[in-house]
Formats: C-alpha cells, sequence, structure tokens
C-alpha cells in the first residue's frame, strides 16, 4: 500500500487536517493479504474509492480496526480537524461513531454522484482528484457561511477541542468545564453532538497518540514508566490498558 498525505486549500486549514491518496498496486491471495490496522484519532474521514463502491463517510473511532487490502484499489480522501467534519456534511457527529454514512445519504444523491463521476470518468492525476475535492469542500464552506454566522463561531465543543488537545489530553472534564464555563452536562451533550464522542474519550485517545508518538523515539520506549510520567497518566498500568483499549496490543508491541 502506497499511503501519502498533502495539505489542504489555505481556506480549508482550519477544518481539514490533511487531503491524502492510498494505493494498493496489486492483488494478493487472501493467505498473503495486507492487513492494515488503523488507530483512533479523533478524526472524521470521507473516502473515494474507484471500485465501484459509494463514497463514504467513516465517524470517529474509540477503538481501532483492521482494513484488508487483497485487491487493488485507489482512494482519495479528506480528513477533518476534531468536530470540524458536522459543518461539511450538515449532521451532528455522534450517530456517525464507530460507523460508516454513504456520501449519498448525506449529501444527496445527485451532488454525490456528480463528484464520484467527476473523480473516476476520465484518467486524472492523484492533483487533480484532490483538487476537485477541494473544490467541493470550498463550496459547501461557503454556503453555510452565507447561510449562517454558525460556521465562523467557534462552538463550545470546537473550544473543549482546543483546551484538550493543548493539555495533550491531560484534563478532566469538570476541570475543562468550569474553564468553559459551563455544567459537565451541558459539555457533554454538546461535544458527542459537535465531535462525535464524549470528552472524557476525546482526551484519552489525544493521550494516547503522544504516548505513541513518544515511544517511537527509541531514547523513551526503555522506560515506560517515565512515559506514562511525561504523558499525565496515573501510573504505567494506565499507560498499558489504553494501548490495549485502542491498538489492541501492548507499548512493547510498537
Amino acid at each position: 500500500m502506497i499511503y501519502r498525505e498533502y495539505p489542504p486549500h489555505p481556506a480549508l486549514r482550519a477544518h481539514v487536517a490533511c487531503l491524502w491518496t492510498a494505493r494498493v498496486t496489486a492483488p494478493m491471495a487472501a493467505a498473503a493479504a495486507h492487513v492494515h490496522r488503523v488507530l483512533p484519532d479523533n478524526c472524521v474521514d470521507i473516502l473515494w474509492q474507484d471500485d465501484g463502491r459509494q463514497a463514504y463517510a467513516v465517524g470517529m473511532m474509540s477503538a481501532s480496526f483492521t482494513v484488508p487490502a487483497a485487491r487493488p484499489v485507489r482512494t482519495v480522501a479528506v480528513r477533518f480537524k476534531p468536530g470540524a467534519a458536522g459543518l461539511f456534511l450538515g449532521m451532528p457527529l455522534h450517530p456517525l461513531t464507530d460507523t460508516r454514512a454513504g456520501l449519498a445519504d448525506l449529501w444527496g444523491r445527485s451532488p454525490a454522484g456528480r463528484l464520484d463521476d467527476a473523480l473516476w470518468t476520465d484518467d486524472l492525476s492523484d492533483a487533480q482528484r484532490l483538487r476537485l475535492i477541494e473544490t467541493t469542500l470550498l463550496g459547501r464552506l461557503a454556503a453555510m457561511e452565507a447561510a449562517s454566522d454558525a460556521a465562523r463561531a467557534a462552538p463550545l465543543g470546537m473550544r473543549a477541542v482546543a483546551a484538550i488537545e493543548a493539555a495533550n489530553g491531560a484534563v478532566s472534564v469538570d476541570a475543562l468545564a468550569d474553564t468553559l464555563g459551563v455544567s459537565r452536562q451541558h459539555l457533554t451533550l454538546q461535544f458527542r453532538q459537535q465531535v462525535g464522542i464524549a470528552p472524557k474519550l476525546f482526551a484519552r485517545i489525544c493521550r494516547f497518540r503522544r504516548a505513541l508518538a513518544l515511544l517511537r523515539d527509541a531514547r523513551r520506549a526503555g522506560d515506560l514508566a517515565a512515559l506514562a510520567a511525561e504523558c499525565g497518566y496515573f501510573d504505567q498500568s494506565h499507560l498499558i490498558r489504553d494501548f490495549r483499549d485502542f491498538a489492541e496490543r501492548t507499548p512493547g508491541a510498537f
């Protein structure tokens, strides 16, 4: 599998983490099929593929999942920043958690179909396909901004995301609610609707992602207790639990 990420159009940078492409280049026997494990990353993606399947959005993940790649397929996709996908999908994000939805069901069959045809009817380059996706996203963003000030204002969920990410996930929901001047219950409800999962789980995934990044540094890999403390875990056992919950393996397996 060949995977690449690309920076978004400047007008999309507040909402889009990246655009990406992936290509499985040759068919494989079932016994030799490549299996890629996707870890939770607090993002929502939309994928378009050239194998005849309908384009679809993948919601927030509470655990990892595996993707087998046994046949050639080309993918072009967009990955939204946490909490930003709802603006482009036109729906609360919590119903998408740990599942996917066809883009035709979210955007309408005609708009989704036109983009699918534009992407795959002609022999375009990856860069050309990504520009088509960006143009569509820019159009949807402009329409939303023209209809409402909501696209310009930072809703509660997005302000909470910024605070959690600034703390690398090492913040309690109670402290976060106090900082934002709302009740824990109100914060949790709004966060689930606007971001897709509860703020406590979002913070755990932030902390796990930081630990995973640091673990790949050989200087830290040998001392899990120090790594746990650096990432805000109560102790080493809590670090190991998060790796089992989110990656289905121990830190040592990385």
